[in-house]
């Protein structure tokens, strides 16, 4: 049996090795590298394909968001799975792409195929697909001659798709491509991001392409993919690295949120799918993504919070967290609240993207707090999902129970997008800290953590608050105080329900 099985194996192996070089006339002829996946993963004939986009690209104007025309984009995440799964989602690139120019596109995408360590970047002169011929940016080179974490690797280029998939978009919304094509293997995180910064301008756009969570239920899916949203948007690339099934190119994502924490670039989901809304089998999806960050850009001047929501819009709000509460616990909501509740709901105000918080309390006392800090989501789709974490999954309570849900306080939080908050030093940091205006946000490394400005209520000297602050990060309290760390800022306009 085992002579027999490894004289299979090498047979195999062979016929492999003889199929890779028959082939590799077709995909480098010319030096040019030819589209790999064309004729099967999307249409062959160019005419078809420019259809196919465009009608991806009309359905995806149909749920499109605002971008205030002040952002300026860095950076893109993408799916690449076949288009019939994935290009709904992908499309909503254009939204941001259309009518930017970029001095070079550095693309990344994750190895499926090869295995290997750090980055392979292909020697071709250009990528080909039925869109027309992408040119190498002469900073290609410059990554594979000038460090020795990049080569090139021609069977990846053999078989890779990440980034042909990708390409396909960018070709189609950015004029005169030049592109740097970086596939990536494990690697040390910080190290290949200083070396990507090296070729980097204020022109340049990075793009990673990759999809979410692979083969859970349709719900499950869901859930899981909603938290890995929430981490890429908090710029938590520890979280991505020590868990498992979130994301097939969770390593050139870390790559990106080590830039994007280094240069203050500030992320916003543009759209979320999996497989089975679009081919209807929910029993094992795919999640995708697209997301954009935009740095040189204020959402909010730096001062109180404008009023973005009135007091009987945001009364609405409360009503939504506590309805959706009492659906989690399986309990009925009065039929004509309920519909009061929806209708509100159809305005376009709570469908802006805004970071949103949901903050229990009973006599007083906190029962439960939980939100995202940036654009995520929807208002109103923000306030369910953190109404439900915040009453059921605060690590730091039990569940709450259908008596408590009577005795609960509800608090709904709209945050303006977070700012860097320069400083020279312990000193300059009090000095220029708003007390009840400024929610704060604190990263050393790894570490992390915020208080809404509605905690200075309890903690109302600037130095307490700070300390407390670097405790809850993990941090010694006098953190802040004896070492140089990042803090940025964001203020709140918050609606409490008045039973």
């Amino acid at each position: 049996m085992k002579p027999s099985f490894f004289l299979s194996c090498a047979l195999y192996l062979s016929i492999c090795l003889i199929c890779f070089l028959s082939s590799a006339e077709s995909i480098y002829a010319g030096e040019v590298r030819k589209a790999a996946k064309a004729g099967t993963w999307y249409p062959a004939d160019s005419a078809t394909l420019r259809k196919d986009i465009d009608r991806l690209t009309r359905s995806a104007r149909k749920t499109q968001i605002h971008i205030p025309a002040t952002k300026k984009l860095k950076a893109l995440i993408l799916p690449h799975a076949g288009y019939a799964y994935s290009g709904w989602t992908a499309a909503h690139a254009v939204f941001v792409l259309p009518g930017k120019k970029f001095s070079k596109v550095i693309l990344m995408g994750p190895d499926h195929y090869i295995g290997f360590r750090n980055g392979a970047v292909s020697d071709v002169s250009a990528y080909e697909t039925p869109l027309g011929s992408a040119k190498l940016h002469p900073d290609a080179a410059t990554l594979r001659t000038g460090s020795s974490i990049f080569r090139a690797i021609p069977a990846s280029d053999h078989a890779e798709h990440s980034l042909e998939m990708v390409l396909l978009f960018l070709q189609s919304y950015i004029e005169n491509l030049r592109l740097i094509p970086v596939v990536v293997g494990p690697t040390n995180i910080a190290k290949f991001a200083d070396t990507l910064e090296g070729i980097w301008d204020e022109n340049s756009l990075l793009v990673v392409s990759s999809d979410l969570s692979h083969f859970l239920s349709y719900d499950i899916a869901v859930e899981r993919d909603r938290e890995t949203i929430q981490w890429i948007t908090e710029l938590d690339a520890s979280k991505l690295l020590k868990s498992e099934n979130r994301a097939c190119g969770t390593i050139p994502i870390s790559v990106l949120i080590y830039l994007a924490r280094r240069h203050h670039w500030q992320p916003m989901l543009l759209h979320y799918s999996n497989s089975g809304d679009t081919s209807g089998d929910r029993s094992r999806v795919v999640g995708y993504a697209a997301i954009a960050f935009f740095g040189d850009q204020r959402m909010q001047e730096n001062t109180d919070v404008k009023s973005y929501l009135n007091e009987e819009q945001g009364r609405v709000l409360v009503k939504l967290a506590r309805q959706t509460i009492l659906a989690e616990l399986g309990k009925a909501v009065p039929p004509n609240e309920s519909e009061s509740v929806k209708s509100s709901l159809t305005e376009s105000c709570y469908q802006a993207h805004c970071g949103t918080f949901v903050t229990l309390k009973i006599d007083g006392q906190l029962r439960g707090c939980i939100g995202n800090l940036t654009a995520t989501e929807p208002i109103s789709e923000g306030v369910r999902t953190n109404a439900i974490n915040a009453a059921f999954r605060d690590p730091r309570f039990s569940p709450l129970t259908e008596q408590e849900l009577a005795k609960v306080e509800i608090e709904v939080s709209i945050l303006s997008e977070p700012q860097p908050l320069e400083y020279s030093d312990a000193d300059d940091l009090i000095n220029k800290l708003r007390v009840n205006i400024d929610g704060v946000i604190i990263r050393k490394g790894h570490a992390s953590a915020t208080f809404l400005p509605q905690v200075w209520e309890q903690l109302p000297a600037a130095e307490e608050f700070l300390s407390h602050l670097c405790m809850k990060a993990g941090l010694p309290a006098e953190t802040w105080r004896n070492t140089k760390i990042e803090v940025l800022t964001y203020q709140v306009q918050y609606f409490e329900e008045h039973k």
